[in-house]
């Protein structure tokens, strides 16, 4: 019997957070302080703010399809608000999620080789959102095309309230973790190309 204890898990479906040693920067720049550090910046808080806009996007969509299910929304209506307001969920995240690949956490892994890890994680993350929007993106689809009876369009509309339910907590884990370690490490480091 091993004293060693079993690592945390890091994939996406099955943490609960990041582990705990790629937690200290959030301890040392806890989320209550942020606003207040004279490192925050325009790009902190607009970042955020795109977060919070993926947030409100899917309350949007899981308030639609609510009323939909519930016959408050006509099918046309639906699908109208569904194009819309899932393309944009969609096209932004993978915009998104594209440049901190490519821009931002090369350069905050530099920044701090303690969180190095936690940087491979999101970025590992980001490649099995990329399947689940896959997923949620063919589901809309399939609401989208639909042209039958109410009871068949309901079925179809249930799917997609399925693939949201199933993606809510995914995407909130995955940003509360990057919140987590990508504000602390601009916080404490003030990169100049961040500001």
């Amino acid at each position: 019997m091993s004293d060693t204890p079993t690592p945390a898990p890091t994939s996406l479906s099955e943490r609960v957070g990041l582990p705990d040693a790629m937690r200290s920067l959030v301890k040392e720049y806890p989320r209550n302080g942020w606003e207040r550090n004279a490192n925050y910046s325009h790009l902190i808080a607009f970042w955020l703010d795109r977060h919070l806009m993926f947030r409100k996007l899917l309350d949007q969509l899981d308030a639609d399809v609510k009323a939909a299910l519930d016959g408050n929304d006509a099918q046309d209506d639906y699908k109208r608000k569904l194009s819309r307001f899932g393309g944009m969920l969609i096209n932004q995240l993978h915009g998104h999620h594209q440049i901190e690949d490519a821009q931002y956490f090369p350069v905050m892994s530099q920044l701090d080789q303690s969180a190095a890890r936690g940087f491979d994680i999101l970025d590992a993350d980001h490649h099995s959102l990329d399947g689940i929007l896959a997923d949620l993106a063919d589901t809309a689809n399939a609401v989208l095309q639909y042209q039958g009876k109410q009871a068949g369009f309901i079925d179809t509309t249930a799917a997609m309230k399925g693939r949201l339910d199933a993606f809510r907590p995914m995407l909130n884990r995955h940003l509360v973790d990057e919140e987590e370690l990508v504000v602390p490490v601009l916080l404490k480091y003030d990169p100049p190309q961040f500001r």
